[in-house]
């Protein structure tokens, strides 16, 4: 049977997010987690399956994709399919053609970190290497302290403060208070956890969000900030910290974030909270045609 690729519509973005949650395994590499869709959910479910792909042969899905942007597409593949020499090739002949409606023209990227196959595929077809990243992980299996702070999860009365941190530490006024409700209504939103850390003054310190993959999984955290004014106070080791707690106590078996490795701030701050870093990550790229 041949492979197909398609788009699951709002109305299958729910199936597409069971399917990344049974792929999820501790020892495996790091790829495209229910929580990089639940984080992008904030758009609205339209969009998010508008910004979704999926691999199948006879009904079955073998590869999900996630358009962060018109230029970069993140990809998860089953773990049965890792060596699937037709389902790589499919996919590395649809995200190198523009007119498959997968990437844009221009310079473009792909995360398929988790696929030597498809990363060779790529480099034949002239892709490059990108700068690099770093996945970290730390194991759940042993309690987490308490984070030394006042954490509180956030529901919707408390959505203002948690877009608030959020707007500040990454210095962009994208998450608004409608795009937390948008993303608290998607269907990952079911096992995610927002957090936000207060100092000894009451005021909205740090915020993170973290996401279950299921019982035995490894959680994702996506995003984690610290507003700048209140930078360099450990506030960012402590809501990691916190973050871990909360997955454990949804069930994870560990939890997994990602970084550029260039950004030694982030990287220090989670190995602070016990994060081991795991072997560098790389997009591959192409030119602009």
């Amino acid at each position: 049977m041949a492979i197909e690729m398609g788009r699951p519509g709002a109305d299958g973005l729910g199936d597409v997010v069971r399917v990344l949650g049974e792929w999820q395994h501790d020892g495996g590499l790091v790829q495209l987690h229910p929580g990089d869709v639940g984080w992008f959910w904030r758009f609205g479910a339209e969009r998010t399956a508008e910004a979704t792909r999926t691999w199948s042969r006879a009904g079955e899905v073998l590869a999900v994709g996630l358009l962060d942007g018109p230029e970069l597409l993140r990809l998860a593949i089953a773990p049965e399919a890792l060596r699937d020499e037709e389902l790589a090739r499919q996919v590395v002949e649809d995200v190198s053609a523009p007119e498959r409606g997968v990437l844009s023209e221009g310079k473009v990227s792909v995360d398929a970190s988790m696929s030597a196959l498809v990363q060779d595929l790529l480099f034949q077809a002239g892709w490059e290497s990108d700068q690099p990243w770093m996945p970290l992980r730390r194991d759940l299996g042993e309690p987490v302290p308490d984070p030394g702070v006042r954490v509180e999860v956030t529901g919707p009365e408390q959505a203002r403060e948690r877009t608030a941190v959020q707007r500040a530490a990454f210095d962009r006024p994208t998450f608004t208070d409608e795009r937390w409700h948008a993303m608290a209504a998607g269907t990952p939103y079911a096992d995610a956890r927002c957090l936000v850390a207060r100092n000894e003054q009451g005021e909205a310190v740090a915020a993170v969000t973290v996401w279950s993959a299921g019982t035995g999984k490894p959680g994702l955290i996506e995003p984690m900030g610290v507003h700048p004014a209140h930078r360099r106070h450990g506030y960012g080791r402590a809501i990691t910290v916190a973050a871990a707690r909360a997955l454990q106590e949804l069930g994870s078996s560990s939890v997994v974030v990602c970084t550029p490795s260039s950004n030694v701030g982030a990287v220090a701050t989670y190995q602070s909270a016990g994060f081991e870093r795991l072997p560098e990550i790389r997009d591959q790229y192409r030119h602009a045609h």
